[in-house]
């Protein structure tokens, strides 16, 4: 995408997207596979074997249900967190590669790296393998392609 943008310092901006891409790309996979919560999953899971969940909006639904007996961190980063670390993919994705400016294109490569995330997390026991999360990691690519879209559309109407 960044091929089509015709301004000054187009290179300096191409170099500063990637390397926020990429540092996205290395936090995400130490917040989805390393972090302390997943290690503690990891020794959890040990014990009782790994769960899952394979019916839709069943979790979301239980945790909507319970948010008033649920700590709001755990609430929030079951919920609004499988929304948010998506988001940047959804975003980047379009921004840094031309193929991706498609919507479609988008989405299968968010849901197909969201399924990777849940199949793995379950095969290394450092998370549950959740149908939940992956509704949630895709909305989370879509708000981020749609966000790219309109800042596309701002940026050419601006600097036309």
């Amino acid at each position: 995408m960044l091929p089509k943008f015709h301004f000054k310092g187009k290179s300096l901006f191409a170099a500063i997207s990637y390397f926020i891409f990429t540092l996205y790309i290395f936090y995400s996979i130490f917040l989805l596979f390393f972090s302390p919560y997943r290690q503690s999953a990891h020794s959890r899971f040990e014990d009782s074997g790994a769960a899952y969940n394979l019916v839709p909006f069943w979790t979301i639904r239980n945790y909507i249900k319970a948010s008033d007996h649920i700590n709001f961190n755990a609430w929030f980063s079951n919920l609004a967190g499988n929304v948010l670390v998506f988001m940047p993919l959804g975003f980047f994705l379009p921004l840094l590669f031309p193929k991706y400016f498609s919507f479609w294109r988008t989405l299968l490569l968010v849901i197909s790296s969201t399924i990777l995330v849940e199949l793995l997390q379950f095969q290394l026991k450092v998370g549950s393998l959740d149908v939940d999360d992956i509704i949630l990691n895709t909305i989370g690519g879509i708000i981020g392609f749609i966000i790219f879209k309109i800042a596309y559309l701002l940026f050419r109407f601006f600097y036309k």
